[in-house]
């Protein structure tokens, strides 16, 4: 297999295949992240085209968000018995089937099934689960520092893509923007199926970092029902106050990006005269910025007190929403906005990673994590239809900003409860 010459290739180098992963992991989830984020662009047209209200596109958009949260333990419960590469080809291949019968939808039904159940299962089948878990399998050094740059490849993905879509979506069509993501989500399907591998035992390596002697061989797969494993993993994680806490901070984390960010400040903009292209330009330029600060984030995580960092980035984030109805939506207030908001749009994902690999340990980790992101989703889902419901029922979307502002100076402080963990884990 081309890994294995790859991998060998590389090593002459002094290179470990572990950044190949990380390579090809980034590249899969900056193209399936622009697959969330597109339909942030597609608001205005699919209203003008159907006639459906904001609050009917938000309720899919919210169905996708939650569905995309609840597999993630199920995804990383999957990843563990059929492998990583095979997990994610599938993904793929599910989110590209839905993504082109919608080409053909004409109902708000079929954009619930199609857009909300089918491309949210599918999405959530990788999502931040298997950048956790190519984390935890492949590195023992930086390990932080990688959950950072894969994680920045996903909020990044959400966004860099939107100014292509708005202004293709405006000189072509909708379609022509979506056939644009199948086409991108087929090139990162063939990425994967000739170079991705499981574990570094694959291609007779050791994880990175880890200079211990001879490579494991791969453990044996569960035969462990998958649904068991998942809901067993909760039930015992769901002991601990620590879970509650990264639960609970991470459900406010979503409603104040994807849910509310990603999905409505494009419309919002619309509402105050800015073009749909400047608008979507904005969240791009949010996502260059949100690049730097995640990896910032990943580097700070492997060196200092991961709770003070969730502090500062959760209320950094807060002041930022609580500012932006007050910027008169100018282009200096909204640049002002884009640089904080930015810097810190997805930078609490090493931290919480990092807390939960010393809390649960490194094998467990993707499916305690699983179920963390899920509680990000579900955050994500809620603020999705709020804010719809917000901009149909009371002509406004400030409300819903307000909301999160206050909720991530909540989380803030919540985090602080967390108690400081043992020298011995802190190494994990």
């Amino acid at each position: 297999m081309i890994s294995n010459w790859l991998s060998a290739a590389l090593a002459r180098r002094s290179i470990h295949y572990g950044w190949v992963m990380v390579g090809v992991t980034f590249l899969t989830a900056l193209i399936s992240a622009g697959t969330v984020g597109a339909p942030g662009v597609f608001i205005v047209p699919l209203q003008k085209e159907f006639g459906w209200t904001t609050a009917e596109i938000s309720s899919a958009l919210s169905i996708r968000f939650v569905l995309f949260g609840l597999m993630a333990p199920f995804a990383a419960a999957l990843m563990n018995r059929y492998g990583l590469r095979n997990i994610t080809l599938l993904a793929l291949l599910v989110v590209v089937s839905g993504l082109l019968a919608s080409l053909a939808m004409t109902q708000v039904w079929q954009l619930i099934l199609l857009w909300g159940v089918v491309i949210g299962l599918g999405t959530g089948m990788t999502a931040l689960v298997l950048g956790a878990t190519i984390a935890a399998r492949w590195f023992v050094a930086r390990r932080g520092l990688v959950v950072g740059i894969l994680t920045a490849s996903v909020a990044t993905g959400q966004l860099a893509f939107l100014p292509l879509l708005a202004s293709l979506t405006e000189a072509y069509g909708w379609r022509i923007a979506l056939s644009l993501v199948c086409v991108m989500l087929g090139v990162a399907a063939f990425a994967v199926l000739m170079v991705m591998r499981d574990r570094p035992s694959d291609v007779g390596l050791r994880p990175f970092g880890d200079e211990s002697g001879k490579p494991l061989p791969a453990p044996p797969p569960s035969t462990a029902p998958i649904a068991a494993v998942a809901l067993g993993t909760l039930r015992d994680a769901s002991k601990t106050g620590v879970f509650w806490v990264l639960f609970a901070t991470f459900f406010i984390c979503g409603a104040s990006t994807n849910g509310l960010i990603q999905v409505h400040l494009i419309p919002m903009c619309l509402d105050f005269g800015i073009p749909q292209v400047q608008a979507a330009s904005l969240l791009a330029a949010m996502g260059i910025f949100d690049f730097v600060g995640t990896i910032a984030s990943g580097y700070l995580s492997d060196r200092y007190d991961n709770r003070w960092l969730l502090f500062w980035y959760y209320g950094l984030r807060g002041l930022s929403l609580l500012f932006l109805p007050f910027t008169d939506f100018s282009f200096y207030g909204l640049s002002l906005f884009a640089v904080f908001y930015g810097l810190d749009w997805i930078a609490t994902v090493p931290p919480t990673v990092r807390l939960t690999a010393q809390k649960f340990g490194a094998e467990r980790a993707n499916l305690v994590f699983g179920w963390i992101f899920a509680g990000h989703q579900l955050g994500a889902g809620v603020a999705a239809f709020g804010a719809g419901m917000s901009r149909t029922m009371l002509a406004t979307y400030l409300p819903a900003f307000f909301v999160a502002g206050a909720l991530c100076i909540i989380a803030a402080l919540f985090v602080l409860t967390i108690s400081r963990p043992a020298p011995k884990a802190a190494a994990a």
